[in-house]
């Protein structure tokens, strides 16, 4: 079969390819499980770099906030850039670029202050190739099948979540100690291996060459012209019904998997529990991710966007909250991040659905790109305070203020509906 390109921007609502072929998204969630397996091969690992550079909690914390902190001023202009562009491969194929580059940073890291430079690097990589993915599916997808793929392109995002820290268990190992040249050589192994996990998906883009770009009226357009920019500003997408709350739902949501990602190792290092249990902890949070994002149609066949939104609030937070107290029980703890992933799996491509429905078409890309900017700043704020909490508490501390995070963002959804 010829080699089908990606779709390109008409400035109309029309099927994705042309001739409504989903192939384009196919590609795009196989790029999306390539370079999600990288990053969340990557970011466990940073944690117990960290832990074997001599830092602490307080240091875990910060690298997980700096990782957000370009992207949290990038965000909207590429949204933008986005939304001019008449092909969004380009933009994917940086993404994965970057995240293959910042692996390699990562790796040859020999202190704190580069390994918070390199993260810079990665949570870049993630923003550009989040950007264009979410993107492409807001200006291609029919509007009756927007909450299918945000859930398959979120489902890719859960196998890499699921796929990555496994790996980094598996690399690891069961070795409990937390520093020492087998165990910086073992982690560094794995940062190399994740790059070329991600730099695997630039190829798969390149097998599908866009066409020439198209002006308003589906034409070719002569030369580098773009299509016209998006009407609404910032503010004007902000004040639109729903967004800022569904933005602060998808901020509260991100954020606790982020702060598990970044925690839970360190408690386990705390409770004398291996690397691999970690990572098939972790795992089975992220599996539990994809089935709920699978299942997402035939759920809401049966219940309200509001209410399923509700329930992965309120729900994971309370899930997540005994996690902690069951950690050195791998089934009791599995069964509590499984519960916790499933919720959680629910949110995300529901806030994308709501946002994408409450702006006009040629505001998509800079909507979701605010939203993702929504985000960065959980993820600079929160890690940042759970690494506060995290040095009197102790690590659990971090995972029950992430779960304070979802309850009030719940309950602040159910006020202000009343």
């Amino acid at each position: 079969m010829p080699a089908e390109p990606m779709p390109e921007d008409t400035g109309q609502e029309t099927r994705p390819g042309g001739g409504g072929s989903l192939t384009w998204l196919w590609i795009l969630i196989g790029a999306a499980l390539l370079t999600q397996t990288s990053l969340n091969l990557v970011r466990p690992l940073v944690s117990y770099k960290v832990i074997a550079l001599g830092g602490d909690a307080a240091a875990v914390g910060l690298v997980a906030a700096v990782y957000a902190m370009l992207p949290v001023v990038a965000a909207l202009w590429l949204g933008r850039l986005s939304d001019r562009r008449s092909s969004l491969t380009g933009l994917v194929v940086a993404g994965a670029l970057l995240l293959a580059a910042a692996a390699v940073f990562l790796a040859l890291a020999p202190d704190l202050l580069w390994l918070g430079a390199a993260s810079v690097v990665l949570g870049m990589g993630h923003l550009v190739f989040t950007i264009a993915g979410q993107s492409a599916i807001a200006r291609y997808a029919p509007v009756g099948h927007l909450d299918a793929g945000f859930g398959w392109f979120t489902a890719a995002f859960s196998g890499g979540q699921l796929l990555g820290p496994l790996l980094a268990g598996l690399l690891l190992g069961h070795g409990l100690e937390s520093s020492g040249s087998a165990r910086m050589a073992a982690i560094n192994s794995a940062l190399f291996l994740a790059a070329g996990i991600a730099a695997a998906a630039v190829p798969l883009m390149f097998a599908y060459r866009p066409g020439p770009r198209r002006t308003l009226d589906g034409q070719p357009a002569a030369g580098n012209a773009t299509a016209a920019p998006p009407v609404e500003t910032a503010l004007q997408i902000l004040r639109r019904p729903g967004v800022a709350w569904n933005m602060l739902a998808a901020m509260a949501l991100l954020a606790t998997i982020d702060i598990l990602v970044a925690f839970l190792p360190l408690l386990a290092e705390e409770r004398g529990v291996a690397p691999l249990v970690v990572g098939t902890l972790l795992a089975v949070r992220a599996c539990a991710s994809i089935v709920s994002r699978l299942m997402i149609s035939q759920l809401l066949q049966r219940f309200s966007r509001y209410q399923l939104l509700i329930a992965s609030l309120l729900g994971a937070g309370a899930a997540l909250l005994f996690t902690p107290l069951l950690l050195e029980n791998f089934w009791a703890a599995a069964v509590s991040l499984a519960i916790g992933g499933l919720l959680l799996g629910l949110g995300q491509p529901l806030t994308m659905s709501l946002i994408t429905q409450a702006v006009l078409p040629q505001s998509r890309g800079a909507a979701l790109a605010l939203r993702l900017l929504g985000n960065r700043v959980g993820q600079v704020v929160f890690p940042l305070a759970a690494g506060l909490l995290a040095a009197p508490l102790g690590p659990a501390g971090a995972i029950w203020f992430a779960c304070l995070v979802l309850g009030g963002a719940g309950a602040a959804k159910l006020v202000h509906r009343r």
